[in-house]
């Protein structure tokens, strides 16, 4: 019998949610996006809780992106459009869990990875990690507004164009030093340093936490603007198509700029 794709256990006051895709690097299907969703849910609803932990299993990533094969039948910029909706439920749910989120990194958090890991509260991770949305050389897709205001909030306007239209990825000691790392180690030390920031977190007074947390949250959402022409024009350009197409492929894609 195969191992769910989402693993969800509560301990301790601490409800660790893990991706279980080692083998595809724990790329998201839409079953794991909605089993995000619903542990957003029991967290919120458990008075126990105090804590919520994402991590992953295996040593190559956290989260490898959304799974390419959802991709496969968009035929329109309105399907990009609403595919960047369902994401939004998803990360926005994350985002709005009244406990503190700890992100527990290890190997690539790269797009929709890097999504999931930058609406949780703190990052801890190993040395291993690298942090990156190389779409401008992969899929030639697009990010929403909402994923754009996340990175710049995090990482300000020139880290975050240089991750984009370099499509470079972030060692854990660049993320460390821009900030968006709380704390770093080396793999071996991993779980038991986000152990430790779990512990510290369980000992705070959690509507101290809360308020920061929704104080930070709605300062950041209230300068948000529409972005769905930018997503309808990306996703319905010839480039994306021919992109997902030479991905499934393994064909390099030459760029048309349409």
């Amino acid at each position: 019998m195969d191992e769910p794709e989402l693993l969800v256990e509560s301990d301790g006051g601490v409800l660790t949610v893990t991706f279980n895709r080692p083998r595809q690097r724990n790329a998201m299907t839409w079953g794991m996006y909605e089993g995000l969703y619903d542990a957003c849910e029991r967290a919120d609803a458990d008075d126990e809780i105090r804590v919520m932990v994402l991590k992953a299993a295996g040593d190559k990533a956290f989260v490898a992106g959304t799974d390419i094969s959802q991709f496969a039948d968009f035929s329109s910029g309105a399907d990009g459009v609403a595919y960047e909706e369902k994401i939004a439920r998803i990360v926005t749910r994350l985002e709005d869990v009244g406990v503190p989120t700890v992100a527990v990194v290890r190997g690539f958090c790269v797009g929709g990875g890097l999504g999931i890991a930058s609406v949780c509260d703190l990052r801890v991770a190993a040395r291993s990690a690298r942090f990156g949305i190389p779409i401008a050389r992969t899929l030639g897709n697009c990010l929403s507004m909402n994923n754009y205001s996340l990175l710049l909030q995090h990482l300000g306007p020139a880290r975050t164009l240089d991750m984009l239209l370099r499509a470079r990825l972030f060692t854990g000691e660049e993320a460390a030093a821009a900030g968006f790392v709380a704390e770093l180690c080396e793999d071996g030390d991993l779980d038991a340093t986000a152990d430790g920031v779990v512990q510290t977190l369980l000992g705070h007074a959690p509507l101290s936490m809360w308020a920061a947390k929704e104080a930070v949250r709605r300062i950041r959402r209230a300068s948000i603007p529409n972005g769905d022409d930018i997503v309808g024009r990306v996703f319905g350009s010839e480039d994306f198509h021919t992109a997902v197409a030479a991905f499934a492929a393994k064909q390099p894609v030459v760029w048309q700029g349409r």
